[in-house]
Parts: C-alpha cells; structure tokens; sequence
C-alpha cells in the first residue's frame, strides 16, 4: 500500500469533520437524533457524514466495499464482506454518537481497512482535539504524522492506570473487574469513545483498556493502530482479535506484559 493512501483518507476524515460533524455538534435539535435500538442513538450527522466518507473511499478505491455501522443498521448483511476477498472499508463516522448527541465530547471519526481479510491499515480522528492517528500493517503507527512506539517499560501493577467499560459486562464479570481494579493503580470508567480509549493508549496517557462490546467499527481501526505501535489486542481467553470474529470482551494493552498483569488483576487467571 503507498504512503499517500495514509494522507487521503486522513483528509476525507477531516473533510467529513469539518463539512459535517463539527458544524453540527451542539446545534442538533431533537428531529436530528433517533433510537436505531434500545439505547442506541444516531444523528443526521452520522448519516450524512458516513455517506461523504463512504463516497471517499469508493473513489479511492474502485470496487472496494464499505461495511459502514449505519449501513449494517439497515443491511447486516454486510458484515460478511469481513470476511471476504478485495478491499473493504469499514467505517463509524461518528464514534462516541451519545456523547456528540449530547453536546460532549469526546467523539472521533474512524476508518479501517481490510484486504482478504487482513486488517491493512486505519485511521483515527478525535477532531477536537486536532488528533488524527493512522497506520498501515508493517508500516508502523504516526500520530499526528510523527511515529509512535508505545512504552514497553511497564509499571508494577499497583501503577498501571486504565480502563474498563463495565456498563455492558456480564453482572458477575462486572463484579469481578470491578473489584480487581483495587489492585491496579487506576481504573477509569470509560470515555463512552472506543476511539479516544485507543488515542489515550497511543499517548501513553493509559496502558490498557478493557471492553465486553466489540464491533467491527468500533475496534477494527483502534487495535491495528494499537498493535503497530506495539501493544497488543486479544480476547480474555488470549486470542487475537479480529473485527470479523464476532467475539466478546477485549483487553488491549500496551505491551504483552501488562496484558498478562492486567488480566491476571480483573479476570482473575
């Protein structure tokens, strides 16, 4: 894969931020946010931004397909192109939608990449904070155009600071997180952004982050980024993810270490 391909969909993301999604946040009135599931809302924004972006890409790449998550809402058919040949795209063109349609932050658009099935590259724009990460598969992670290599060092235990989504875990799998987290150094409640999470790894501002939901969309463009900068992404059971597997529960950490610590600490084995 060239280089410029890492630029041009960085600035379709930045496009569809600064045409789209900035214009709109904190000016949606209540006819622009729906429920497309119990508890789960959508927004003109992410329609209209998923639409630029899914256009974008289509010319970037003739005959590549685009598994956008307000797409699947209407089709979930097309989540089997994640396992299939070519190119495809999958796209959350506003991740954080809850927080955006609330008027908080943080929120980021998101693109990864996939080739026969092989995540390939991804993209991740908090634009806010004028944050853009992108990386290609053997290539490497840049943020903000400077490559990043996450800290191997890792603390004792009693200092690791990080995340865990809880909100969605089994009650019993809650408890237990929860109440391992005593042996960490911080446990975060969540940004309620899977992207800002794997931003904040990049930065080096946690070491790890823990979620039970793993949509393609979601965690397809912050894991490969993640993995290139040298941490590591697997289910509990210690597999790799991967965004077609279908899956629950993800641990992401900065080096393989601390995944062992920290999984150790809040799933107790």
């Amino acid at each position: 894969m060239a280089e410029p391909l890492l630029e041009d969909v960085g600035d379709l993301l930045r496009k569809a931020a600064a045409e789209v999604v900035v214009p709109m946040f904190r000016r949606l009135d209540d006819a622009d946010i729906s429920e497309k599931a119990p508890g789960e809302v959508v927004t003109v924004a992410d329609r209209q931004a998923e639409e630029l972006i899914s256009a974008g890409l289509r010319r970037l790449r003739p005959g590549s397909v685009v598994v956008g998550e307000e797409a699947v809402a209407e089709d979930p058919d097309l989540l089997r192109h994640l396992r299939g040949t070519g190119d495809v795209w999958v796209v959350d063109p506003i991740d954080g939608t809850a927080n955006f349609a609330a008027g908080r932050r943080p929120f980021a658009l998101m693109v990864a990449l996939l080739t026969d099935g092989v995540p390939a590259a991804s993209w991740v724009y908090d634009p806010l904070a004028g944050t853009m990460a992108a990386g290609r598969a053997g290539a490497g992670t840049r943020l903000d155009g400077t490559p990043v290599r996450i800290s191997r060092s890792a603390p004792k235990v009693g200092a690791l600071r990080g995340t865990a989504m809880t909100r969605f875990l089994p009650p019993q799998t809650r408890r237990i997180v929860e109440a391992g987290g005593e042996r960490l150094g911080e446990l975060l409640p969540g940004q309620h952004c899977a992207g800002r999470e794997y931003l904040d790894m990049l930065t080096g501002a946690q070491q790890f982050v823990l979620f039970w939901r793993t949509l393609p969309w979601d965690h397809a463009p912050g894991t490969l980024l993640v993995r290139e900068a040298g941490g590591v992404a697997r289910r509990f059971d210690g597999t790799d993810y991967h965004p077609a597997d279908g899956g629950r529960g993800l641990l992401v950490a900065a080096s393989e270490e601390i995944w062992d610590e920290v999984r150790a600490a809040l799933l107790g084995g």
